[in-house]
């Protein structure tokens, strides 16, 4: 073999050598290219996956947030509906106290009335002793309605007539002020109490409103707000 084979032999396998190097090169450069890929792609899956996961966090906390804000305005709207009901019923109410201060006009009217009350509250404590009280401006008015009041009781309880004490000195309220609407005020009637002070019976105008009011108050919503 002479130099020119020789030379020619190494060029050969230098060439082969190089063509198996750039081979496993390119074999080396697409394994890392699809490599990449695939790490790009889990990457990208996964900041995907982030995203949507925080986008519904968010999403669920601002529909949590409407919920409470709905559910705190449907409650304010509710309370001032009811509000209203009651400035509505209060209104009613402080009506029908100012028409009380007409009954006791009626100098006729109210003198039955008053004997009616004492009869009633008689007839309540059926105590063989009382003590009355009433508004000093009524002081004249009830004692001229006592002894028919005592009959009155002694018809429909069949028992002896009670001994009847007007109190002289402690009065009930004088009736309503506009110059000072806060005093304590009574629009008229009677209290009655056992003569010990353990039973009382208050048998006002006002208080019988009140009693009215409380009672009737379920049926006075149902027909305004029905």
């Amino acid at each position: 073999m002479n130099d020119g084979d020789v030379s020619r032999q190494i060029q050969q396998m230098v060439a082969f050598i190089r063509q198996e190097a750039e081979e496993k090169a390119n074999e080396i450069s697409v394994s890392a290219e699809e490599e990449f890929n695939i790490q790009k792609m889990q990457i990208v899956d996964w900041d995907k996956k982030k995203i949507k996961l925080d986008y519904d966090r968010k999403l669920k906390q601002v529909e949590v947030k409407k919920k409470i804000e709905y559910s705190m305005q449907l409650n304010a709207s509710r309370i001032k509906f009811l509000q209203a009901q009651d400035d509505v019923v209060v209104a009613m109410k402080d009506a029908a106290r100012k028409e009380l201060l007409n009954v006791s006009s009626n100098r006729k009217t109210y003198k039955d009335l008053i004997q009616s009350l004492v009869v009633q509250s008689l007839l309540k404590l059926n105590e063989p002793s009382v003590v009355l009280r009433c508004r000093e401006i009524d002081l004249t008015l009830v004692e001229s309605v006592i002894e028919e009041a005592k009959r009155s009781y002694v018809t429909k309880s069949k028992l002896s007539a009670p001994k009847i004490n007007i109190d002289r000195n402690v009065f009930l309220p004088p009736p309503p002020s506009n110059k000072d609407p806060n005093r304590p005020s009574c629009s008229g009637g009677v209290v009655l109490a056992s003569q010990d002070g353990k039973i009382v019976f208050e048998n006002t105008l006002d208080t019988r409103l009140d009693v009215i009011y409380s009672n009737k108050l379920p049926t006075i919503r149902k027909i305004l707000y029905k």
